[in-house]
């Protein structure tokens, strides 16, 4: 019995969720392997893969109907990002088009969604960068420095950003930035604004973009603004708690990230298991041996494991519950199951998992980044140690 055809288990997805995968493996499946392999040889950016995608509309799944969108929860995104890491793809270049648009529907005004929302569904506009993190920075976002200066009805933003994906590839970027010096005493996250930059209007000079070539073929980037002019109506929800509407994101943000990591790791067993059923050394095919056997079987029971855990935050996400502890479980559990995965059939395909027309090799690659990206899994544990076990706070 194939992993296929295989009894699902823990929770159950229903008709129309089990309809939606199928439509996303469909569509995956016109991008073979060798598509993604030759980007990755050549850092390319997937466009028609993200056309495609942004066609069917499965980049809009959490955009209100209202709105242009598909007006599905995180467990349906969750599906689309899933199937296309288990198809061999590479969601990282476009699921930020899912989420970060949350930003601007739960906190942005009626006018800019109206403005904004329908042509990001229709992708028309493209909203894909994120520019949150800064080197001198890091994880503590409460320590960036680039300034938003009002002058007038503009702001004039000034700074540097790192790890900005996809800006190249955006109309729009989704910019963390301090508008009043950090308090001394109290809430010191309290100065921080988000503001919607349209990448289209900003004069030669101001914005400058240098790449950074990573293990991967993941497009990001340093970003500095220079006298970057912004009109003020570009700011989203109130002046100076931005840092709470980037919080209200993150869940979303983890929850989906554990489902490209499941993905990952379905893509790497099932890899394993046909390659060590076929291969045969000493007169036998190499999963016979429980060499190779067992610590292929021990990773799937560790990605069935973690896809209930992100199952369930989904859940209580789209009930719109608390889901804190249960999304960083996710993306805790996912990542290291999917890497688990990769090991496994790393080890189960020998000389051969090095080979890249095999795809171990690049797969193995990709999704060893969420083992640190976008939050550390230590960052996670210092969070569940605090907040859920009641520990004395680590940082």
């Amino acid at each position: 019995m194939t992993l296929s055809t295989q009894p699902a288990i823990g929770l159950q997805l229903n008709e129309e969720q089990e309809t939606l995968r199928r439509a996303v493996r469909d569509l995956c499946s016109r991008f073979p392997n060798s598509y993604w392999r030759e980007l990755d040889a050549q850092e390319g950016y997937p466009d028609d893969f993200v056309k495609t995608l942004t066609d069917a509309g499965y980049l809009a799944a959490l955009i209100p109907e209202e709105f242009g969108g598909a007006g599905l929860g995180i467990t349906e995104a969750g599906i689309i990002l899933e199937e296309i890491n288990r198809s061999g793809g590479n969601a990282a270049a476009c699921h930020a088009q899912m989420y970060i648009m949350g930003t601007v529907l739960r906190h942005g005004s009626a006018e800019q969604k109206r403005r904004y929302l329908p042509e990001i569904a229709s992708g028309a506009l493209r909203l894909q960068a994120f520019a949150v993190t800064e080197p001198t920075a890091g994880s503590d976002t409460t320590k960036i420095r680039t300034m938003a200066v009002r002058q007038g009805d503009r702001y004039v933003i000034n700074g540097q950003k790192v790890w900005t994906s996809r800006v190249q590839h955006s109309d729009l970027l989704l910019l963390l930035a301090r508008t009043s010096a950090q308090a001394e005493e109290g809430d010191k996250t309290f100065g921080l604004s988000t503001i919607l930059v349209d990448l289209r209007q900003a004069a030669p000079g101001m914005i400058e973009v240098r790449p950074i070539h990573t293990m991967m073929n993941h497009e990001t980037n340093e970003v500095f603004f220079h006298d970057l002019e912004v009109p003020v109506e570009n700011l989203i929800g109130e002046e100076g708690r931005g840092f709470r509407y980037i919080l209200d994101g993150m869940n979303a943000e983890r929850i989906l990230i554990a489902a490209e990591c499941i993905g990952d790791g379905r893509f790497f067993i099932e890899r394993a298991v046909q390659y060590s059923s076929e291969r045969v050394v000493f007169g036998s095919p190499i999963g016979k041996y429980q060499g190779v056997q067992f610590p292929i079987a021990r990773a799937y029971a560790a990605i069935a494991a973690a896809d209930l855990v992100r199952l369930q935050a989904a859940v209580l996400f789209d009930a719109g519950q608390k889901c804190g502890a249960e999304a960083n479980l996710a993306k805790l559990l996912s990542s290291e199951a999917s890497w688990q995965a990769a090991n496994a059939s790393m080890d189960a395909h020998g000389g051969y998992g090095f080979a890249k027309d095999y795809d171990i090799e690049r797969k193995f690659r990709e999704t060893r980044l969420y083992l640190t990206a976008p939050v550390a899994n230590n960052l996670i544990l210092a969070y569940l140690g605090q907040h859920v076990l009641g520990m004395p706070r680590s940082y």
